[in-house]
């Protein structure tokens, strides 16, 4: 295709690269297809107006005003390549001109919930601490090593938030023949009972779980909504293991009853990322730590780039995009999850 005739192509997908997120093939067919500008995702409006002019699509989600957008009138979609939705733009505006807002998060469900597994059968088991004990020569045998163990299968499990997150957990959680309760403000009980859960609110799924999965995203209504009083429903002895973002617990109410020794947890999110070497919930017996990894996978890196690739190319034949998920009118500005700051 000829220089004149591709599509232009605004990448500013920082803190990610294009060559994270497109495999080698991949990224040869991004170029061959389009021309791709690479931007400052926080100057976009210092680009020049011919540029401006012939952008049809942005992979990234910088900051962008009505202004900026007035000065792009082909532009048919922002693909967000981040997965978190900030309230960075004027998503009215967007959705008034009907370009597309579409974000990739759902290639992390599938490594998230398999993480999230792997720590709920650690806390079950006390895995982690007893290879450390065996390292250092302090392991107990047999029984002796399973004073607190019990089984995940036949367990209460309780999911906040129910979606493409929640979904892989159910998925994975499928074999140990769990009672599964959900708590989903934003979907009808309807869906939950078709996808085989329970619908309940968050009290009966904080009081009758042994393991609650917490998966829901930040939004301006939940901020911190797992606090003290909410905790102190859980089981003694239960296990909450946060995989979405630190934002909806009260973290210092959660170490609070973690040192207490009526919960256990893991968590894969933090308040802030890097967590301070000082901070105390990396001396916190009970808890367990995994620095922001649970989706990091290459594979899945790599799939974002097949999805961008292939909701482009429909959306060059005038259909909608398919592959990644778009934002809804109603919720999208009610994220409120902050940028990632490392991949």
């Amino acid at each position: 295709m000829p220089e004149t005739t591709r599509p232009l192509v605004i990448s500013a997908p920082a803190p990610r690269t294009l060559e994270l997120i497109f495999s080698r093939e991949a990224l040869d067919a991004l170029h061959g297809r389009y021309r791709v500008v690479e931007a400052d995702p926080e100057n976009i409006a210092g680009l020049d107006d011919a540029t401006l002019a012939e952008v049809r699509y942005i992979i990234g989600q910088p900051p962008l005003d009505e202004r900026t957008l007035q000065r792009m009138p082909r532009l048919r979609a922002i693909l967000n390549v981040e997965s978190n939705l900030l309230n960075n733009m004027p998503y009215e505006v967007l959705f008034h001109r009907g370009i597309h807002v579409v974000t990739t998060g759902q290639v992390f469900a599938e490594p998230v919930a398999e993480l999230g597994l792997a720590m709920a059968l650690n806390l079950a088991r006390g895995i982690v601490d007893a290879e450390l004990a065996f390292r250092e020569g302090r392991e107990l045998w047999g029984g002796e090593g399973n004073q607190t163990a019990r089984l995940l299968s036949g367990s209460e499990v309780g999911i906040v938030g129910f979606g493409d997150l929640g979904k892989a957990l159910n998925r994975v959680l499928s074999g140990f023949r769990a009672r599964i309760r959900v708590y989903d403000p934003w979907l009808p009980g309807s869906i939950l009972r078709d996808a085989g859960v329970e619908p309940a609110s968050l009290e009966t799924v904080l009081s009758s779980s042994d393991f609650v999965f917490v998966v829901a995203a930040v939004t301006s209504e939940n901020e911190g909504f797992l606090g003290a009083e909410a905790l102190a429903k859980m089981r003694s002895g239960a296990a909450l293991i946060l995989l979405s973002r630190a934002g909806v617990v009260d973290f210092d109410a959660l170490i609070a009853a973690v040192e207490a020794g009526r919960i256990v947890a893991a968590s894969d999110v933090f308040p802030e990322e890097p967590l301070p070497l000082g901070h105390p919930v990396r001396r916190l017996a009970g808890f367990l730590r995994s620095a922001h990894r649970a989706g990091a996978l290459d594979s899945a890196f790599k799939k974002m780039g097949e999805m961008v690739l292939e909701d482009m190319e429909l959306m060059d034949r005038d259909l909608p995009p398919m592959r990644c998920k778009r934002a809804e009118r109603e919720t999208v500005a009610r994220m409120r999850s902050r940028p990632i700051s490392v991949n």
